[in-house]
């Protein structure tokens, strides 16, 4: 349509919410379907945090707060940077946002200009590129393949940035791999962005708290310092304290761009729900043990499925350090025919017979910059989990 603007056109819909829409049509029209698309726990958000935020309605915290966030949760974030990061920061350099995308979103607005490049690792979240794209910049991609474990190298890094590189995206652990970077890794990848001093870095935490093995989480600024006054360290409410739906995210950066993040904030969202807020001072302030024993269920289901699905034909899955998903490579299915005498030429077409053949909705690779794999998010429970792994193996043996 004429009215529509060029911008939006560079953009495209998110496939992974295309995908639980189309799981929840199905279902709606009686199909018997195992929906693995969903990036969120199947958790309950906590009671005593539901409770701070009845307290909140019935104490009438219902009217606008500041722009990006409340002082009370402004310092509860700052504690939390604190006690988990080892962070020093004030209230003027948080920004409290309606989601972890709402902050990658206003930190893209606020600093992007026509021609500027953003460095994203792929396989990488769906909106991600989109974003940039919106914002008016480049993506500039990295492939990380299964052989180093999704995880990009130093020397990658090194040859991708150029003049007009404003930005990097770090996700660990990733969404959709899991795949997250030691301390020696990361310092690898801290050692070239340190040579660059016109390169600001995007630090995605938000599966800080899902870890397995003994695996000790890191943020970039944690093993180098020194880029603290470029980088945005990005954290939120939704996957581990299971809040999704209460829609905060937070980060924590240099006052400058703190300041031009509020600047975009207020002429469109402006302050994110006062309800929401109050009970995520709750959450980062109230005890924190079963966030370990939610990642240790999270382990159990990571184990189940990682076994199943290698066990599958044609499918290599490997092990991830952190988040709920997996990301197997279907390349060994490439070139066989269904039952129906299909040939799989794609990971959307795996995706597609998998949810037509047997009921399971996954999200193709390509969604996620990198093929032939597809995404399964194992939040959901163990017997769900045996279910549809069992469906997957049927499926792909019934191929030739």
């Amino acid at each position: 349509m004429a009215f529509i603007s060029d911008t939006l056109g560079r953009i495209k819909p998110s496939p992974t919410i295309a995908v639980g829409a189309k799981a929840a049509e199905l279902k709606a029209a009686g199909r018997d379907i195992i929906a693995l698309g969903a990036g969120e726990p199947d958790f309950d958000t906590i009671d005593y945090v539901k409770e701070a935020a009845i307290k909140a309605i019935n104490d009438g915290q219902t009217k606008y707060t500041i722009v990006d966030g409340t002082p009370e949760l402004k310092d509860a974030i700052i504690e939390k940077f604190k006690r988990d990061n080892g962070l020093d920061y004030k209230r003027e350099n948080i920004s409290v946002n309606s989601g972890g995308k709402h902050t990658i979103y206003n930190a893209f607005m606020a600093t992007l200009n026509p021609g500027d490049e953003v460095i994203i690792p792929a396989p990488y979240w769906v909106s991600y590129p989109d974003m940039v794209m919106l914002a008016g910049g480049t993506p500039v991609i990295i492939e990380a393949g299964i052989d180093n474990n999704f995880k990009i190298t130093a020397d990658q890094l090194d040859a991708a940035i150029t003049d007009k590189t404003k930005w990097v995206m770090v996700n660990s652990p990733s969404n959709p791999t899991g795949a997250a970077y030691s301390a020696s890794e990361m310092k690898n990848l801290t050692d070239v962005l340190v040579k660059y001093p016109h390169v600001w870095v995007f630090a995605d935490d938000i599966y800080e708290h899902i870890v397995y093995d003994d695996f000790e989480f890191i943020t970039p600024v944690m093993v180098e310092p020194s880029l603290k006054n470029r980088t945005l360290t990005m954290n939120g409410m939704a996957k581990a304290y299971a809040m999704t739906g209460w829609r905060i995210g937070f980060a924590g950066g240099p006052v400058e761009l703190i300041n031009a993040m509020r600047k975009v904030q207020s002429q469109s969202t402006s302050n994110p729900c006062s309800i929401s807020q109050a009970a995520s001072v709750a959450a980062l302030t109230g005890d924190q043990g079963y966030l370990k024993i939610r990642a240790e269920a999270f382990k159990t289901r990571r184990d189940l499925v990682v076994k199943m699905i290698n066990d599958v034909p044609g499918l290599e899955c490997p092990t991830p350090e952190g988040a709920f998903y997996v990301y197997p490579s279907c390349q060994g299915l490439m070139g066989k025919k269904t039952p129906d005498g299909k040939t799989l030429k794609s990971d959307f077409d795996v995706s597609t017979y998998l949810l037509e053949s047997v009921g399971v909705a996954v999200v193709h690779g390509e969604a996620f910059g990198l093929s032939p794999y597809f995404r399964i998010s194992y939040a959901t429970s163990d017997d769900v989990l045996i279910e549809a792994c069992n469906r997957i193996k049927k499926a792909c043996e019934a191929l030739v």
